[in-house]
Protein backbone atom coordinates (compact mmCIF):
# COMPACT_ATOMS: atom_id res chain seq x y z
CA UNK A 1 0.00 0.00 0.00
CA UNK A 2 3.10 2.19 0.41
CA UNK A 3 4.68 1.27 -3.31
CA UNK A 4 4.89 4.35 -5.29
CA UNK A 5 6.07 5.47 -9.15
CA UNK A 6 9.28 5.85 -7.53
CA UNK A 7 9.12 2.25 -5.99
CA UNK A 8 7.80 0.87 -9.28
CA UNK A 9 10.84 2.58 -11.84
CA UNK A 10 13.58 1.58 -9.22
CA UNK A 11 12.35 -2.18 -9.31
CA UNK A 12 12.45 -2.36 -13.06
CA UNK A 13 15.88 0.01 -13.67
CA UNK A 14 17.41 -2.27 -11.24
CA UNK A 15 16.42 -5.40 -11.95
CA UNK A 16 14.86 -6.36 -8.47
CA UNK A 17 13.25 -9.73 -8.89
CA UNK A 18 12.04 -12.08 -7.37
CA UNK A 19 9.01 -10.12 -5.35
CA UNK A 20 6.83 -11.72 -2.72
CA UNK A 21 3.59 -10.12 -2.71
CA UNK A 22 0.65 -10.26 -0.30
CA UNK A 23 -2.71 -10.15 -1.95
CA UNK A 24 -5.15 -11.71 0.11
CA UNK A 25 -8.24 -11.07 -1.93
CA UNK A 26 -8.82 -8.95 -5.40
CA UNK A 27 -11.77 -7.23 -4.09
CA UNK A 28 -11.08 -4.36 -3.75
CA UNK A 29 -13.50 -3.00 -0.09
CA UNK A 30 -12.65 -6.59 1.46
CA UNK A 31 -8.44 -5.89 0.44
CA UNK A 32 -8.84 -1.97 2.11
CA UNK A 33 -11.00 -3.67 4.85
CA UNK A 34 -8.11 -6.29 5.52
CA UNK A 35 -5.46 -4.50 5.32
CA UNK A 36 -7.03 -1.54 7.71
CA UNK A 37 -5.46 0.81 4.70
CA UNK A 38 -8.10 2.20 2.03
CA UNK A 39 -5.42 2.49 -0.31
CA UNK A 40 -5.52 -1.31 0.01
CA UNK A 41 -8.43 -1.11 -2.62
CA UNK A 42 -6.23 0.30 -4.88
CA UNK A 43 -2.84 -1.33 -4.80
CA UNK A 44 -3.05 -4.01 -7.20
CA UNK A 45 -2.53 -1.97 -9.88
CA UNK A 46 1.27 -2.04 -9.17
CA UNK A 47 1.15 -5.74 -9.63
CA UNK A 48 -0.12 -5.20 -12.95
CA UNK A 49 2.77 -3.26 -13.57
CA UNK A 50 5.53 -5.15 -12.50
CA UNK A 51 3.98 -8.06 -14.60
CA UNK A 52 4.10 -6.13 -17.28
CA UNK A 53 7.60 -5.32 -16.50
CA UNK A 54 8.96 -8.93 -16.41
CA UNK A 55 9.56 -8.87 -12.83
CA UNK A 56 9.08 -12.66 -11.62
CA UNK A 57 6.10 -12.00 -8.74
CA UNK A 58 5.27 -14.58 -5.84
CA UNK A 59 1.85 -13.74 -4.32
CA UNK A 60 0.43 -14.93 -0.84
CA UNK A 61 -2.51 -15.35 0.18
CA UNK A 62 -3.61 -15.13 4.16
CA UNK A 63 -7.11 -17.00 4.09
CA UNK A 64 -8.47 -15.53 7.27
CA UNK A 65 -12.31 -17.84 8.36
CA UNK A 66 -15.70 -16.28 7.29
CA UNK A 67 -13.52 -13.09 5.94
CA UNK A 68 -11.60 -14.00 2.55
CA UNK A 69 -12.49 -17.96 2.28
CA UNK A 70 -15.58 -19.38 0.52
CA UNK A 71 -16.62 -17.43 -2.64
CA UNK A 72 -14.32 -14.30 -1.75
CA UNK A 73 -11.50 -16.70 -2.28
CA UNK A 74 -12.72 -18.89 -4.90
CA UNK A 75 -13.14 -14.55 -6.97
CA UNK A 76 -9.60 -14.35 -5.87
CA UNK A 77 -8.08 -17.38 -7.31
CA UNK A 78 -9.48 -16.77 -10.57
CA UNK A 79 -8.96 -13.21 -10.99
CA UNK A 80 -4.93 -14.43 -10.21
CA UNK A 81 -6.13 -16.78 -13.14
CA UNK A 82 -7.52 -14.38 -15.61
CA UNK A 83 -6.03 -10.75 -14.63
CA UNK A 84 -2.38 -12.24 -13.23
CA UNK A 85 -1.09 -15.67 -14.90
CA UNK A 86 2.25 -14.11 -15.47
CA UNK A 87 2.58 -14.63 -11.35
CA UNK A 88 5.18 -17.18 -11.02
CA UNK A 89 3.38 -19.33 -7.67
CA UNK A 90 0.69 -18.26 -5.56
CA UNK A 91 0.73 -19.32 -1.71
CA UNK A 92 -2.64 -19.85 0.01
CA UNK A 93 -1.54 -19.69 3.83
CA UNK A 94 -3.75 -20.13 6.65
CA UNK A 95 -4.03 -17.08 9.27
CA UNK A 96 -1.62 -17.45 12.23
CA UNK A 97 -3.47 -16.97 15.58
CA UNK A 98 -1.46 -16.06 18.39
CA UNK A 99 -2.76 -15.09 22.19
CA UNK A 100 -0.85 -12.13 21.39
CA UNK A 101 -3.24 -10.82 18.56
CA UNK A 102 -5.30 -7.78 18.92
CA UNK A 103 -7.94 -9.43 16.11
CA UNK A 104 -10.52 -10.43 18.51
CA UNK A 105 -12.76 -11.13 15.71
CA UNK A 106 -10.18 -13.67 14.02
CA UNK A 107 -9.38 -17.54 14.53
CA UNK A 108 -8.10 -20.63 13.44
CA UNK A 109 -9.63 -23.07 11.02
CA UNK A 110 -11.57 -25.72 11.75
CA UNK A 111 -10.73 -29.13 9.84
CA UNK A 112 -14.00 -28.84 7.75
CA UNK A 113 -12.90 -25.33 6.86
CA UNK A 114 -9.43 -26.20 5.62
CA UNK A 115 -10.62 -29.25 3.74
CA UNK A 116 -12.52 -26.79 1.86
CA UNK A 117 -9.70 -24.46 1.10
CA UNK A 118 -8.00 -27.57 -0.08
CA UNK A 119 -10.37 -28.65 -2.23
CA UNK A 120 -10.76 -24.95 -3.78
CA UNK A 121 -7.03 -24.62 -4.46
CA UNK A 122 -6.37 -28.10 -5.77
CA UNK A 123 -9.42 -27.20 -8.41
CA UNK A 124 -7.52 -24.22 -9.56
CA UNK A 125 -4.37 -25.84 -9.71
CA UNK A 126 -5.59 -28.63 -11.82
CA UNK A 127 -7.43 -25.69 -13.99
CA UNK A 128 -3.80 -23.50 -14.21
CA UNK A 129 -2.23 -26.66 -15.35
CA UNK A 130 -5.05 -26.81 -18.21
CA UNK A 131 -4.97 -23.35 -19.38
CA UNK A 132 -1.42 -22.29 -18.27
CA UNK A 133 0.75 -25.91 -18.68
CA UNK A 134 1.81 -25.31 -15.11
CA UNK A 135 0.41 -24.93 -11.35
CA UNK A 136 -0.15 -21.90 -10.23
CA UNK A 137 -1.66 -21.62 -6.60
CA UNK A 138 -1.09 -24.22 -3.98
CA UNK A 139 -2.13 -24.41 -0.75
CA UNK A 140 -0.22 -24.54 2.57
CA UNK A 141 1.27 -27.96 4.52
CA UNK A 142 -1.08 -26.69 7.44
CA UNK A 143 -4.28 -27.01 5.57
CA UNK A 144 -3.80 -30.76 5.08
CA UNK A 145 -2.12 -31.16 8.17
CA UNK A 146 -5.26 -29.26 10.10
CA UNK A 147 -7.58 -30.82 7.79
CA UNK A 148 -6.44 -34.36 8.78
CA UNK A 149 -5.06 -35.39 4.95
CA UNK A 150 -1.45 -36.45 3.66
CA UNK A 151 0.11 -33.78 1.85
CA UNK A 152 0.85 -33.97 -1.88
CA UNK A 153 4.31 -35.32 -3.04
CA UNK A 154 7.57 -33.41 -3.81
CA UNK A 155 5.92 -34.65 -7.99
CA UNK A 156 3.49 -32.15 -6.78
CA UNK A 157 4.79 -29.15 -6.78
CA UNK A 158 6.56 -27.39 -9.86
CA UNK A 159 9.15 -25.36 -7.78
CA UNK A 160 9.00 -24.77 -3.55
CA UNK A 161 10.02 -21.24 -4.55
CA UNK A 162 7.24 -20.92 -1.70
CA UNK A 163 8.67 -23.01 0.49
CA UNK A 164 8.70 -20.22 3.44
CA UNK A 165 5.17 -19.77 3.59
CA UNK A 166 5.20 -23.90 4.24
CA UNK A 167 4.62 -24.90 0.82
CA UNK A 168 6.00 -28.32 -0.05
CA UNK A 169 7.80 -28.66 2.89
CA UNK A 170 6.84 -32.10 4.27
CA UNK A 171 7.19 -33.51 1.36
CA UNK A 172 11.03 -32.25 0.56
CA UNK A 173 12.12 -32.97 4.01
CA UNK A 174 10.50 -36.55 3.59
CA UNK A 175 11.87 -37.03 0.45
CA UNK A 176 15.36 -35.89 1.76
CA UNK A 177 14.90 -38.32 4.89
CA UNK A 178 13.78 -41.34 2.71
CA UNK A 179 16.42 -40.96 -0.41
CA UNK A 180 19.19 -39.57 1.98
CA UNK A 181 20.22 -36.86 -0.28
CA UNK A 182 21.03 -33.05 0.71
CA UNK A 183 17.72 -30.78 0.55
CA UNK A 184 20.58 -28.31 -1.53
CA UNK A 185 19.02 -31.03 -4.15
CA UNK A 186 15.72 -30.60 -3.35
CA UNK A 187 15.74 -26.56 -2.79
CA UNK A 188 16.83 -25.26 0.10
CA UNK A 189 15.33 -22.03 0.77
CA UNK A 190 12.91 -24.12 3.37
CA UNK A 191 13.43 -22.29 6.47
CA UNK A 192 14.92 -19.34 5.62
CA UNK A 193 12.86 -16.94 7.28
CA UNK A 194 14.27 -17.94 10.37
CA UNK A 195 17.71 -17.88 9.84
CA UNK A 196 19.72 -20.91 10.52
CA UNK A 197 21.67 -20.87 13.54
CA UNK A 198 25.41 -21.12 13.74
CA UNK A 199 27.89 -23.28 15.50
CA UNK A 200 29.94 -20.80 17.10
CA UNK A 201 29.29 -20.35 20.80
CA UNK A 202 27.05 -23.66 20.79
CA UNK A 203 27.50 -26.19 23.89
CA UNK A 204 26.92 -28.59 21.28
CA UNK A 205 28.26 -29.06 17.71
CA UNK A 206 25.75 -28.78 14.95
CA UNK A 207 25.97 -32.00 14.37
CA UNK A 208 26.66 -33.13 17.91
CA UNK A 209 28.03 -36.07 17.05
CA UNK A 210 30.58 -36.07 19.34
CA UNK A 211 28.53 -36.07 22.27
CA UNK A 212 26.70 -39.06 21.47
CA UNK A 213 27.28 -42.63 22.47
CA UNK A 214 25.71 -45.27 20.75
CA UNK A 215 23.14 -47.10 22.19
CA UNK A 216 21.98 -44.25 24.77
CA UNK A 217 18.63 -42.75 24.75
CA UNK A 218 17.57 -40.55 21.50
CA UNK A 219 14.73 -37.92 21.44
CA UNK A 220 13.78 -35.60 18.79
CA UNK A 221 12.05 -32.64 19.97
CA UNK A 222 9.93 -30.75 17.55
CA UNK A 223 6.53 -28.58 16.98
CA UNK A 224 3.09 -30.04 17.23
CA UNK A 225 2.25 -30.34 13.72
CA UNK A 226 5.89 -31.80 12.76
CA UNK A 227 6.16 -34.22 15.23
CA UNK A 228 3.33 -37.19 14.42
CA UNK A 229 4.67 -37.01 10.69
CA UNK A 230 8.22 -37.50 12.27
CA UNK A 231 7.00 -40.30 14.23
CA UNK A 232 5.77 -42.50 11.04
CA UNK A 233 8.91 -40.85 9.28
CA UNK A 234 11.43 -42.58 11.76
CA UNK A 235 9.18 -45.71 11.87
CA UNK A 236 9.50 -46.66 8.11
CA UNK A 237 12.72 -46.28 8.45
CA UNK A 238 14.12 -48.43 11.19
CA UNK A 239 14.41 -45.41 14.27
CA UNK A 240 11.26 -46.83 16.10
CA UNK A 241 12.99 -46.49 19.34
CA UNK A 242 13.89 -42.82 19.13
CA UNK A 243 11.53 -40.85 20.91
CA UNK A 244 9.63 -37.93 19.00
CA UNK A 245 9.12 -35.26 21.16
CA UNK A 246 6.16 -32.33 20.63
CA UNK A 247 6.59 -28.72 22.17
CA UNK A 248 3.51 -27.05 22.85
CA UNK A 249 4.00 -23.28 22.10
CA UNK A 250 2.61 -22.22 25.31
CA UNK A 251 4.21 -18.94 24.77
CA UNK A 252 2.30 -18.03 21.64
CA UNK A 253 -0.48 -19.62 22.32
CA UNK A 254 -3.24 -19.73 19.58
CA UNK A 255 -2.55 -22.30 16.65
CA UNK A 256 1.55 -21.05 16.52
CA UNK A 257 2.88 -25.14 15.95
CA UNK A 258 5.60 -24.76 14.15
CA UNK A 259 9.19 -25.94 14.96
CA UNK A 260 10.31 -22.70 13.82
CA UNK A 261 8.53 -20.63 15.98
CA UNK A 262 9.47 -22.95 19.16
CA UNK A 263 10.82 -20.94 22.60
CA UNK A 264 13.26 -21.53 25.00
CA UNK A 265 10.81 -21.23 27.28
CA UNK A 266 8.55 -24.28 26.00
CA UNK A 267 11.91 -26.38 24.94
CA UNK A 268 13.13 -26.40 28.47
CA UNK A 269 10.13 -27.05 29.78
CA UNK A 270 9.83 -30.14 27.42
CA UNK A 271 13.24 -31.01 27.82
CA UNK A 272 12.44 -32.28 31.38
CA UNK A 273 9.98 -34.53 30.59
CA UNK A 274 13.30 -37.02 28.71
CA UNK A 275 15.69 -38.60 31.79
CA UNK A 276 19.14 -37.32 32.45
CA UNK A 277 20.91 -39.55 29.99
CA UNK A 278 18.88 -39.35 26.55
CA UNK A 279 20.46 -37.36 24.07
CA UNK A 280 18.21 -34.28 22.92
CA UNK A 281 18.06 -33.49 19.20
CA UNK A 282 16.40 -30.08 18.23
CA UNK A 283 15.93 -28.80 14.84
CA UNK A 284 18.35 -25.16 14.24
CA UNK A 285 15.52 -23.57 12.52
CA UNK A 286 14.35 -22.28 16.17
CA UNK A 287 17.42 -20.29 16.57
CA UNK A 288 18.16 -16.70 15.23
CA UNK A 289 21.74 -15.78 15.57
CA UNK A 290 22.18 -18.32 18.92
CA UNK A 291 18.75 -17.09 20.53
CA UNK A 292 15.77 -18.29 20.46
CA UNK A 293 12.34 -16.23 19.77
CA UNK A 294 12.17 -15.11 24.03
CA UNK A 295 15.58 -13.89 24.07
CA UNK A 296 16.30 -17.14 25.67
CA UNK A 297 20.03 -19.19 24.53
CA UNK A 298 21.67 -22.77 25.04
CA UNK A 299 23.25 -21.57 27.83
CA UNK A 300 19.76 -21.03 29.63
CA UNK A 301 18.34 -24.56 28.94
CA UNK A 302 18.53 -26.92 31.87
CA UNK A 303 20.53 -29.50 29.82
CA UNK A 304 22.56 -29.83 26.71
CA UNK A 305 21.03 -30.15 23.67
CA UNK A 306 22.25 -31.35 20.37
CA UNK A 307 21.18 -29.15 17.24
CA UNK A 308 20.64 -30.73 13.77
CA UNK A 309 20.25 -28.61 10.40
CA UNK A 310 16.72 -28.85 9.77
CA UNK A 311 17.05 -31.06 6.27
CA UNK A 312 15.69 -34.45 6.47
CA UNK A 313 19.09 -35.88 5.29
CA UNK A 314 21.02 -33.87 8.13
CA UNK A 315 18.66 -35.41 10.32
CA UNK A 316 18.86 -39.04 9.42
CA UNK A 317 22.75 -38.76 9.55
CA UNK A 318 22.63 -37.47 13.16
CA UNK A 319 20.31 -40.22 14.18
CA UNK A 320 22.38 -42.65 12.50
CA UNK A 321 25.40 -41.70 14.49
CA UNK A 322 23.40 -41.87 17.48
CA UNK A 323 21.76 -45.33 17.37
CA UNK A 324 24.87 -47.23 14.92
CA UNK A 325 22.46 -47.83 11.99
CA UNK A 326 24.85 -47.83 8.64
CA UNK A 327 24.18 -46.06 5.67
CA UNK A 328 22.23 -47.24 3.55
CA UNK A 329 23.33 -47.55 -0.44
CA UNK A 330 21.53 -46.88 -3.60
Amino acid sequence: TRFTEFDLERVIDEGLSPLYVSIHTTNPELRAEMLRNPRGATSLRWLEELLRAGIDVHGQIVVCPEVNDGAQLEATLLDALTLYPELRSLAVVPIGVSDFSAETTMRSHRPDEAAAVIDLVERYNRLSRELLGRGLVYVSDEFYLVAGRHTPAVAYYDSIDEAENGIGMVATFRESFSEERPMATLGTGFFQSVDGAPALDYRAPRGGTTLMTRGDNVAVFTGEYAAPLLRTLLNEHGFGDVAVEAVANDYFGGNIKVAGLLTGADLARALERVDDSTICLVPDVCLSEGRFLDGLTIDDLPRSIVTVPTTGFDLRRVLRDAVGQEMSVS
